[in-house]
């Protein structure tokens, strides 16, 4: 490959018309930035650990910035991948717009789990974690309340969180295209439908869920735009330093899955996608039956007009359940992952967020 693209491909380009020369150079660009180039930096805003537990970590992020607002936001990340989505790059992140907005922000990192965490349960992520997490938040903001930030499943984690937690002061709930009505789930209901995929068998084969199997369920939703697309818009956009960089950017992302701990797999897949316990008032933690209605918290929920992930009927469907007198639905123009990284989340997710805090953080 290092002969092709150097010494023979420059003597091979001087034998071909120019519109084809232009094709080897992307060509070979994209080569490039898929062999020898270094990782992309992520996570640019600074950050300081102020409570572990287990592999989790909560940071809360530094800024030269004043504080404008006295309510904190917590952000709760799914368990899959790693939250830095929500922090990707400078310019591109909701961390630092927020940061810079004035909030005081944390955010849980779950950690990298192995097959000694495979007993861990949804039980044990919304009644030990994040429990804890939002009584270290308060405490170290030194506040009375506190807004919780859930993106995709970690939406779903907080919604289940906060119905069980009605003692905590909750000022304000913002949820990311996370699923809430699991009765359509489009290919992922066929694929995961309890007739064909069996979750008992799975877990206990495996223990803990690799990480490029959940990948490869969510690229099998559309193939060959999933697994070839990407890959062919960099060979033709190659010359364009900035869809590289962001290229590289979610790449690396989505290549940096983690482990999800076998027990609490079984319980997403048979509690929410096979059986749709949630939003039915079925859905029982830890002897404890989830009423969403207990959730009197202002709430913005946010959905994406083209995710296939949380479509919008999913994430909908939490509205008529809560007891909220202040709540917002707002279907925007991105999908699962242009929510929190792109144009259109910097030019539309990030104000959206930050102007209706800004009304109910002070």
């Amino acid at each position: 490959m290092s002969i092709l693209v150097t010494k023979e491909w420059e003597e091979y380009a001087k034998m071909v018309p120019e519109e084809y020369k232009q094709v080897m150079n992307r060509v070979k660009r994209a080569t490039e930035v898929l062999t020898t180039e270094a990782e992309p930096e992520v996570g640019p805003t600074p950050k300081e650990v102020i409570w572990t537990k287990n592999k989790t970590k909560l940071y809360r992020f530094i800024s030269d910035h004043p504080k404008k607002h006295k309510v904190p936001l917590l952000m709760v990340y799914a368990l899959i991948n790693k939250p830095y989505i929500l922090d990707l790059t400078k310019g591109g992140s909701l961390v630092e717009y927020l940061v810079n907005q004035g909030f005081d922000v944390y955010m849980i990192d779950w950690g990298t789990f192995g097959y000694e965490d495979r007993n861990l349960k949804l039980d044990d992520f919304i009644m030990d974690y994040i429990p804890r997490a939002v009584k270290k938040v308060m405490r170290t903001s030194k506040v009375d309340e506190v807004s919780i930030l859930g993106y995709c499943m970690g939406g779903t984690m907080t919604s289940i969180f906060a119905a069980l937690h009605p003692e905590l002061p909750i000022r304000n709930l913002v949820f990311m295209t996370s699923p809430f009505d699991f009765a359509d789930s489009g290919l992922y209901g066929a694929m995961l439908d309890e007739r064909y995929f069996d979750i008992d068998k799975v877990v206990d084969t495996l223990g803990v869920i690799p990480p490029e199997m959940i990948d490869f369920g969510n690229k099998m939703i559309k193939p060959m735009a999933n697994i070839y697309g990407p890959f062919i818009s960099l060979v033709d956009r190659s010359d364009n330093d900035r869809f590289v960089k962001s290229f590289k950017l979610l790449q690396k992302w989505l290549n940096d899955g983690i482990p999800f701990p076998g027990e609490a797999y079984r319980q997403w897949i048979r509690d929410f996608y096979q059986k749709n316990r949630l939003i039915n008032g079925e859905l029982v933690v830890r002897g404890r039956k989830v009423d969403l209605k207990n959730i009197k918290a202002n709430v913005l929920n946010l959905a994406g007009k083209s995710d296939l992930i949380a479509q919008p009927h999913m994430v909908e469907a939490l509205m008529g359940k809560i007891s909220s007198k202040d709540k917002e639905y707002k279907n925007l123009p991105v999908g699962h992952t242009s929510i929190t990284f792109g144009s259109q989340a910097t030019k539309i997710t990030y104000p959206t967020i930050g102007g209706w805090l800004a009304e109910r953080s002070n």
